[in-house]
Formats: C-alpha cells, structure tokens, sequence
C-alpha cells in the first residue's frame, strides 16, 4: 500500500479566510528563510493571505520537523503537504492548488527572497483592486551570491529573464514564470498545468501560451530575487532535459514559439553539417573558466539551441 501525504497546519489556518494562497513546493530545498520574511508581512495582510507549502518526496525527516515547528510559530495561516515520493512539478503545483482556498493563487518558487517588505501587501492590493486573470511579479538577483561558479547563469538570466515589467508586457506569454506568478482561482481551473510535462522546463511558459489566447496576462513591477543560481554544468543538465518539453511546446503551440529567439537558432543550427559532433564543443567552452563570461554564456545559448535543434 502506497504512503500517504502527511498534512500539518498551523492554528491560523483553520479559522482564515484567506483571498490569495501563496504555493510553494519545493524538492530538496529548505524554504525556513522565505517563510521568515513573508510572516513579516502577516500584519499588514491582515489575514488575507495564507500559505501552503508542498515538499514533493524530499524524504529528509529533520526537514519536514524543523518546518513543522517553524509552520507552528507562524502568524499567517499556513499548511504543510509533505509528500512520499516525488510526483513531478506540473503535478505538485495542480495538487496545491486543489488545496488552496484563496481566489488568487500566487505561486512562488521556494528559492526567491522578496525584494522589498510589500511584496504579499501589494498583491494583495492587486488583487482586491483589479482581480487579474492572470499577472507576473517579475523577478531580480538583487540578493542572489555573487560567486565565480554562478557568474554565466548570472549573465544569462540578467540578460533574458530579469526583464522591465514595461518590456515583459510586449510578449505577456514568454515572460511568465510560476516563480512569482498570480493566478486567479476559476482561470487556473479552466487551464491547469499540463502533467505531460516531465523533468525541467517549459510548463510554465506552455500553460501561458494556452491561457493567453483566453485571458489577459498583466505584468507588473513586484519582484522578489531568484537565489538558486546554478553552475554551468547544472544548468546543461537541465537544458538537457528541457529538450522533450520544447519539442512537445513546439507541437502545440508553432505559431507562438516560432517567434522565439531559441526556436529561430534551433532552425539554423539544424542546418549545420556535422551538428552531433559539434554540440559536445559547445558545452566544453561553456564549462571553460578560461573564456571570458560572455563567450561562455554564448555557447552555453548555442548549446541549448543545438539540443532544441532536434525538435523542429
């Protein structure tokens, strides 16, 4: 017989009438220090947001302890869903959904730090001025460590990711990421994310593609930092296992991603003789410490392009 979610709530969370949820799952991460600084704001909420934690199959007990008590202390109402194996982030992040009571869902990554001390204030303002189907936050690595190992991810995400709500607004579909995303509840039920998509990667920018044909998507100026800066060499094995998920984007949705910068590379780098052969030297000169950063950053967009290649 299969295990069963184990749920722990706080005192708060039974009595709370909450209008927006705040999502974090997590694997392997320990999200104590997002909790800190979010129940700062629990007075200026005012009991309008509480918080729901899922742990999807980390299996460290001593974690799932400490958060409990911490969840325990607490003064925004807040629930804990430990799960027993992993179930996939698609998967997670519909089931803390399921579990949400709020009528906006913000979900947020269990690695982001907000930037400023309004962040749960202002979407709750948001949410009780306009309601919005469906807005981003934006994201900064304001707080993010400023180390060797992570300064080609640093260059890659400041160029494409840390993006000016004013710019994010002119392509409201590819700017939007579940690591600081508002939702309101009936648009999340009527476009959830799609559980086909395995390992990392693109689910998020599909469920946008599909919800922005139905509804509008706001962007807004509410970030908070994204600390989970990776090395290179993580990152190559995580635009390794993006490939299945870009081909499945791809197949659903050609009109939109056609328009990408990674979609038009993929197409001229499959035209190149000798591609197969190639690709391994890209990913050697984006693991080089002797190339400049930006060399490196570059072959490191050549190499996703070149895995992406497969799919179009």
């Amino acid at each position: 017989m299969s295990r069963r979610a184990v749920i722990t709530d706080n005192a708060r969370w039974k009595t709370a009438r909450p209008a927006v949820s705040v999502l974090i799952p997590f694997l392997r991460d320990d999200p104590s220090q997002l909790l800190t600084l979010l129940d700062e704001e629990a007075a200026a909420v005012d009991g309008g947001v509480e918080l729901l934690l899922l742990d999807d199959g980390t299996g460290d007990v001593e974690l799932t302890a400490r958060l409990s008590a911490q969840i325990e202390t607490m003064r925004l109402p807040a629930r804990l869903i430990t799960l027993p194996a992993n179930e996939g982030r698609s998967r997670g992040r519909n089931r803390l959904a399921s579990a949400a009571r709020g009528g906006s869902l913000l979900f947020l990554d269990s690695d982001m730090r907000p930037d400023h001390r309004r962040f749960l204030k202002d979407w709750a303002d948001l949410v009780a001025r306009e309601d919005p189907a469906v807005a981003f936050g934006g994201f900064s690595l304001l707080q993010a460590p400023d180390e060797a190992r992570f300064a080609v991810h640093r260059a890659m995400a400041t160029r494409s990711d840390c993006v000016p709500y004013t710019e994010r607004a002119r392509q409201p579909e590819k700017y939007v990421y579940t690591s600081n995303l508002l939702v309101r509840r009936d648009v999340f039920e009527t476009e959830a994310f799609d559980p086909g998509f395995s390992g990392w990667g693109w689910e998020d920018v599909e469920w946008a593609m599909r919800v922005s044909r139905r509804f509008r998507v706001v962007h807004l100026d509410n970030p908070a930092t994204h600390m989970g800066l990776d090395t290179v060499e993580a990152l190559t094995a995580k635009y390794e296992q993006s490939a299945p998920n870009f081909a499945r984007v791809v197949g659903r949705h050609p009109d939109i991603v056609s328009a990408y910068p990674s979609y038009k590379a993929a197409r001229l780098l499959k035209r190149l003789p000798g591609l197969d052969a190639i690709r391994p030297w890209m990913k050697r000169a984006a693991a080089a410490a002797w190339l400049p950063v930006k060399a490196r950053a570059f072959s490191l967009r050549l190499y996703r392009a070149a895995l992406y290649a497969r799919a179009v």
